[in-house]
Parts: structure tokens; sequence; C-alpha cells
């Protein structure tokens, strides 16, 4: 009897130590895994901002480089003269034929660099520092795949590169969109420089872990820029809204005997 009493007393006090053993080791589980989340909830502004900073500058890159081989046209060349009754009045137009062939085919290149991007080809996507690209998930189709080291995204220069690597992923979200811009200043007398380009609006979506944004990169192309000269009128009064100058410019009269 008095041996099975001991026996059980000592079963006893080891189950429950092995009851607090246990209770701790779920608390401590418990805490760590709170305190991860509320670290994860705190930082995540700062992973989202600094993702969309990045995937700005690859996206921008992209973009940049599909279009760096075509040459900037020449005013003139966008820009055709109409005829009128007056020998004396020039009307000018652009010519929609022309730009729009030139931003169809801006946004085709575009679009063929961004998915070549995000099937792996890296020869389209820029060396930026601290960043690498996961070319296997990229293979795979899961976008354009890119780990920063958690120093670097936080922006803490102590532990500078070090840290795990958080990955970051963002891919195309509908297609490219352009717009035609054009831009019109006067310059000299009777002159005016003329800028027409066109601007692609890529949408995004940007994705680490435990969250996501949607993004729209805006990159603006110009088409062509030159002067477009006028002929000097006899009589300039640069537009003021006052009593207009009585000078006369001598002009050549034709000889009618």
């Amino acid at each position: 009897m008095f041996s099975r009493g001991r026996k059980w007393k000592y079963n006893k006090r080891k189950s429950g130590t092995s009851n607090r053993i246990a209770i701790f080791l779920l608390s401590l589980i418990a805490c760590i895994i709170f305190f991860l989340f509320y670290i994860n909830d705190r930082l995540l502004p700062t992973y989202l901002e600094y993702a969309e900073v990045q995937t700005f500058k690859i996206a921008s890159h992209v973009v940049t480089r599909a279009i760096s081989a075509k040459n900037i046209m020449n005013a003139s060349e966008v820009i055709e003269n109409v005829p009128t009754n007056s020998n004396e009045m020039v009307t000018t137009k652009f010519n929609t034929e022309i730009i729009n062939r030139e931003r169809a085919e801006i946004v085709s290149l575009v679009k063929l660099n961004l998915q070549e991007a995000e099937n792996g080809d890296l020869s389209h996507l820029p060396e930026l520092d601290n960043v690498q690209y996961d070319v296997g998930s990229m293979e795979a189709g899961d976008g354009i795949v890119f780990f920063v080291p958690l120093g670097q995204a936080l922006n803490l220069p102590i532990i500078g590169n070090l840290g795990p690597k958080i990955p970051i992923r963002f891919h195309i979200i509908g297609n490219v969109s352009s717009d035609i811009v054009t831009d019109i200043t006067e310059f000299g007398i009777n002159n005016a420089k003329v800028e027409v380009g066109i601007t692609i609006s890529v949408n995004v979506q940007i994705i680490v872990p435990f969250a996501s944004k949607t993004a729209t990169v805006n990159q603006y192309i110009p088409v062509a820029i030159g002067l477009v000269q006028s002929p000097v009128p006899h009589i300039w009064s640069n537009g003021g809204d006052g009593a207009q100058p009585s000078i006369e410019v001598p002009v050549p009269l034709e000889n009618n005997e």
C-alpha cells in the first residue's frame, strides 16, 4: 500500500510538471505568433511602399527599354499644311494617321517587353542594388518576382543586407492603355514649339506577404518635337489687350505701270 501510494503521488507530480511545461510551450508559441503578426502589421505599410517604389523602377525601365530604339521624329513629319483661300494665311493640322501608327507600334513594343520580362527574360529587367530576381517563379508564370533583404526594405542601415529576404511579386493586370498628348508653346514671333507624345499607363498588382496592392505606372514617351514657323506679320502686337501700336513695316509695293 505504501509503495503504491508513493508511486501514485510520483505520477501525479510528474503529470503536473508535464502539463505546466506543455502550457508554457503553447503560451510561448502563441506569444511568438502574436508578436510576428504584430510586427508584420506594423511594418506592412513600409513593405508595400518599398515594393511600390521598386515596382515603378522595374516597370518604367521595361517601358523605356521597349522604345529606346525608336527615333523621335521632327514635328514637321506629323504636321501638314491645309490649303486656304488666302495666300497670306497658313493653316496646319496634325497628321493623325502617322501619330496613331506610332502609338500602336509603341504600345505593341511595350506589351511585348512586359510579357517577356514576366516570363523570366532578365535582359529586359534593370540591375538594381540588393534586388535578386526569382527566375524560376517568373518562368512558372507568377509574374515578375524578386527578393529584397529585410534591412533594405525597412531602410535600416545598421543591418543592411542582413535578415531574411522578402519576396515581392507584381504582374500586369488588364491591357496597356495609351493617350496622345500635345503641347504647343509660343516661340518667338509667330512661331511655335510643338511636342507630340504618348502617355503609357500600365496597371500592376503588387503582392507582398499577407497583403497586395494595385497601382498604375505612367510613362511619357515623346514622339515628335520641333518648331513650326509661320510668316512674320507686317504688324505685331504680342497679343496685348491695349491699343494697337501704329507701327507700319515698309512693304515693297508691286509696280502697276
